[in-house]
């Protein structure tokens, strides 16, 4: 087992109304990583979750913004760690594969460690999030790549440089997908363990809406296509027009080459704007991607200037790695 000593491990536990299972998650999480600092942002609870979890011996924050999104960027920029671990307030993820889940980090030199959720209960996964994670998941895999089953599971581990290099604009449920895709477009080495997925504890109710969030998601998904993949994105855009272009003009060319007249000039003036249109999206397409490409140069070389999570350790530990023993970085995926 790799040692954990030295190294400061933060554990992010994001809520709203979880006065039921934020003391059991914020004990069991101090029991897991004994090291670990433990904490708690409350995002405007009308319950006593601030009360339970201060009892319990987290440190509490707030985030008066509503959403989660929100919530995982205050958390990022105010925390100041050489481990994250991030887990929903529910209780509804196994504490005790934690340590696993750090160590996997640590030992591999990945970036993040995603805990795949594995159900113990029928009731634990609803069907329609089942059904919703996995069209996203696909699409976003087929998108950018991502070798990720569970992308919407709550429970991370991330390194330093993961953080600190991830430029957040989510404000709910969608920020587990833009976590994904900004590894995936840096590149970086990422993994999976199985966890088990329980339950909710009697009281604790879910906030999560199928329909309006994973409407959010989707758009959500659309947004990082544009930003990330401009040429893709508009190039489709590009080729819906020519499409309609080219559906609409082939009769009036069958009737010019029939009878040397063009008696559709209406027709052939949409076909042509629509033409031109098609063009102007490629063109955009082109130029967006290149500026997306220096927007990805410039985060890279801030996710440069922090060392990775083998040498934060043995920085932590006070140690001097040996060169004839580094072990290359090896992607798991990228």
């Amino acid at each position: 087992m790799t040692s954990l000593a030295g190294l400061d491990i933060a554990v992010l536990v994001p809520c709203f109304n979880e006065a039921a299972a934020i003391d059991k998650v914020v004990r069991d999480f101090q029991a897991a990583l004994p090291t670990a600092t433990v904490y708690v942002y409350d995002n405007n609870s009308t319950d006593e979750t601030i009360a339970v979890a201060t009892a319990a011996g987290a440190q509490v924050r707030t985030e008066t913004r509503r959403g989660k999104g929100n919530v995982v960027r205050r958390m990022f920029q105010d925390i100041e760690a050489d481990i994250y671990v991030m887990v929903d307030g529910d209780d509804t993820y196994d504490a005790a594969v934690a340590p696993r889940l750090v160590e996997r980090l640590l030992a591999d030199n990945l970036d993040m460690v995603v805990g795949k959720r594995v159900e113990t209960h029928q009731a634990a996964y609803r069907a329609g999030h089942r059904l919703g994670n996995r069209v996203l998941t696909g699409l976003v895999g087929w998108l950018f790549g991502a070798q990720i089953d569970d992308m919407l599971s709550g429970y991370r581990v991330f390194s330093r440089r993961f953080v600190k290099s991830f430029p957040s604009f989510s404000r709910e449920f969608e920020i587990e997908t833009e976590l994904t895709v900004h590894a995936m477009q840096m590149r970086m080495p990422v993994a999976e363990l199985e966890t088990r997925y329980k339950e909710r504890p009697p009281g604790s109710e879910s906030k999560l809406r199928t329909f309006r969030d994973g409407w959010r998601i989707l758009l959500t998904i659309t947004n990082l296509m544009r930003n990330e993949r401009p040429l893709l994105f508009f190039s489709l855009i590009g080729m819906a027009f020519f499409a309609l272009a080219l559906v609409l003009g082939l009769p009036v060319l069958f009737e010019y080459f029939d009878t040397q007249l063009v008696r559709r000039f209406p027709t052939a003036i949409l076909c042509t704007g629509l033409g031109v249109v098609g063009v102007l999206c490629v063109a955009t397409g082109l130029i967006l991607d290149l500026v997306a490409h220096v927007r990805r140069e410039a985060k890279r070389l801030v996710y440069l200037q922090h060392p990775a999570p083998r040498h934060a350790r043995v920085a932590g530990t006070g140690l001097v790695e040996p060169a004839a023993r580094r072990v290359p970085d090896v992607s798991v995926s990228s």
